[in-house]
């Protein structure tokens, strides 16, 4: 490994440490807003990113690409959901073994009144720390970071 290789890497991983360590000092405060004191914050995210789908329908296994739990936790928690009436599972039409999942109207109702509570929690949270303009590059910095993340997991290796 080169000299200048080296720093590179440090700096990379130093980034990485530095970004993940944003995002759990603010999930800890997020976990403690009172906005889910109806739905715990995993049972938000699911419905969420229900919210998301264009059709209003999405695969289980599509669904757990934007989550960070098993494929098998997601399956208890759907089933945890839809027991509340928050979401609805259907057979997929082109596979017999594949799950279907939406968002019922109350699950919908939900979603916006806690995502209403929440989004002002993260802008009195951020706000105050970065202006308008460092704001925009995150999200930007951020976007592209998922989207070489998930280039490189399609890429033929």
């Amino acid at each position: 490994m080169s000299e200048t290789t080296e720093p590179a890497i440090r700096l990379t991983a130093e980034a990485w440490e530095s970004l993940f360590r944003a995002q759990v000092a603010v999930m800890r405060r997020l976990r403690n807003d009172p906005s889910f004191k109806k739905l715990a914050i995993g049972e938000y995210d699911v419905l969420f990113n229900l919210t998301r789908c264009p059709t209003g329908w999405t695969r289980l296994n599509e669904l757990n690409r934007n989550l960070l739990i098993s494929q098998p936790s997601l399956s208890r928690m759907v089933e945890r959901l839809e027991a509340k009436g928050l979401v609805q599972r259907k057979q997929a039409p082109d596979d017999q073994r594949g799950v279907m999942v939406a968002l019922t109207d109350t699950g919908r109702e939900l979603q916006r009144e806690i995502g209403a509570a929440h989004v002002r929690v993260i802008h009195t949270l951020l706000g105050p720390i970065l202006q308008t303009g460092e704001l925009k590059q995150l999200l930007e910095l951020t976007q592209r970071i998922r989207e070489g993340v998930d280039d490189a997991e399609h890429a033929d290796y």
